[in-house]
């Protein structure tokens, strides 16, 4: 196959070599410029399917003139000057003898519309990666006047996303990607993070009753390892129904070998005694975070997901979902810790059951005076 000008240009350039679909994409106008007919049996196909520009400016110009008859373009180069010319003005680089070049590399004409198929599978893998991007980007963007809001909002955009593809792609045996993970983003660990879990451990410290309702906070949303081993503290005193003030929780972060990890008792008791505000107000901030947090890893996944070009769609699909599956259990507790409360509703009176069916009750025999 000989390389075409842009192939050359690459390695003039000292770039790395263009990746498979830049030569699924040329064999596919390839067999297009040989046979025009070929267009109505290559399944929905547009422009912005194709990875390089000139090739998509390309593929639109060929829907600009009526497809010759085969005798007319077997002996009239016409055609071909007129989608030349419909490209060009788009795309300026292209050129006549790249035409013919696109002719020379396609192998077998008669498999554009397998060539059609990759070029949409690859399509679909650079469309996902952009919107596990929008992903990280939103739950990283500070400047978002309701970032988690955003965050929840672009999850479900990615979703969506991901129902389409599954209808345009038939699913396949082994269809978990096997690539990598690569380590999650480390978690915000600011002074502004880190205050508000303290003050959320102190407060809850000083509101045990409030904690107790406080189950959509779990452990692995604190940036914090120390503050997520008082909140366990914290929770397996209220689950026994002791009491709770800041010497039961030392006493108990004692039993855990909390205190052996270089925190002091009078460190701590400092932290467990300064309560601002309510339990709930700050569990929502640890819980925000770390929904964006785990919105960041997520995307970070499904970007390592589509690195991997071993991946077929249909792996990058279900490896897509089952990551965003993390991300729903966590916004299902934001959303219960954020929701309105949902109002308690009367119980109705329970109705007496009907009586069973069974048989006439007795009745006492009415007595007979005797007659003398």
């Amino acid at each position: 196959m000989p390389p075409s000008p842009a192939d050359e240009n690459d390695d003039l350039d000292g770039l790395p070599p263009p990746p498979p679909v830049h030569y699924a994409e040329q064999s596919l106008l390839g067999a297009l410029l040989l046979d025009p007919h070929r267009l109505d049996k290559i399944g929905t196909l547009d422009q912005g399917h194709f990875s390089n520009h000139t090739h998509g400016e390309l593929f639109r110009a060929m829907h600009t003139a009526p497809a010759p008859t085969p005798e007319q373009h077997r002996t009239s180069p016409a055609w071909l000057n007129t989608v030349l010319d419909a490209a060009h003005p788009h795309a300026p680089g292209l050129t006549a003898s790249y035409l013919h070049t696109l002719i020379q590399v396609c192998p077998w004409p008669s498999h554009a519309a397998t060539y059609a198929r990759m070029i949409r599978a690859d399509h679909a893998r650079r469309s996902l990666r952009l919107h596990a991007e929008r992903l990280a980007q939103t739950a990283a963007d500070t400047t978002l006047p309701h970032r988690a809001k955003a965050t929840v909002q672009q999850a479900d955009t990615l979703a969506r996303f991901l129902d389409d593809l599954s209808g345009r792609f038939t699913p396949h045996p082994r269809s978990l990607p096997r690539t990598p993970q690569p380590p999650p983003p480390a978690r915000d660990t600011s002074e502004e993070a880190l205050d508000e879990e303290r003050l959320l451990i102190a407060t809850a410290t000083a509101h045990p009753a409030q904690t107790s309702q406080m189950r959509w906070l779990v452990p692995e949303d604190f940036a914090l390892p120390l503050h997520a081993a008082l909140w366990q503290c914290l929770a397996a005193l209220t689950h026994r129904g002791d009491p709770v003030d800041p010497i039961t929780v030392l006493w108990e972060a004692q039993h855990r070998g909390l205190l052996a990890h270089g925190i002091a008792p009078t460190d701590l008791l400092a932290l467990l005694s300064t309560p601002v505000g309510s339990p709930e107000y700050w569990g929502e901030k640890v819980l925000e975070r770390a929904l964006l947090s785990r919105a960041q890893s997520v995307a970070v996944s499904i970007a390592a997901f589509t690195d991997d070009p071993a991946n077929s769609p249909h792996q990058l699909i279900t490896g897509s979902r089952r990551a965003l599956a993390d991300l729903t259990a966590v916004r299902a507790r934001w959303h219960q810790a954020t929701g309105p409360a949902t109002p308690r509703t009367a119980r109705p009176a329970r109705t007496p059951a009907a009586p069973r069916a069974g048989p006439p009750p007795r009745t006492a025999p009415t007595p007979v005076r005797a007659t003398r």
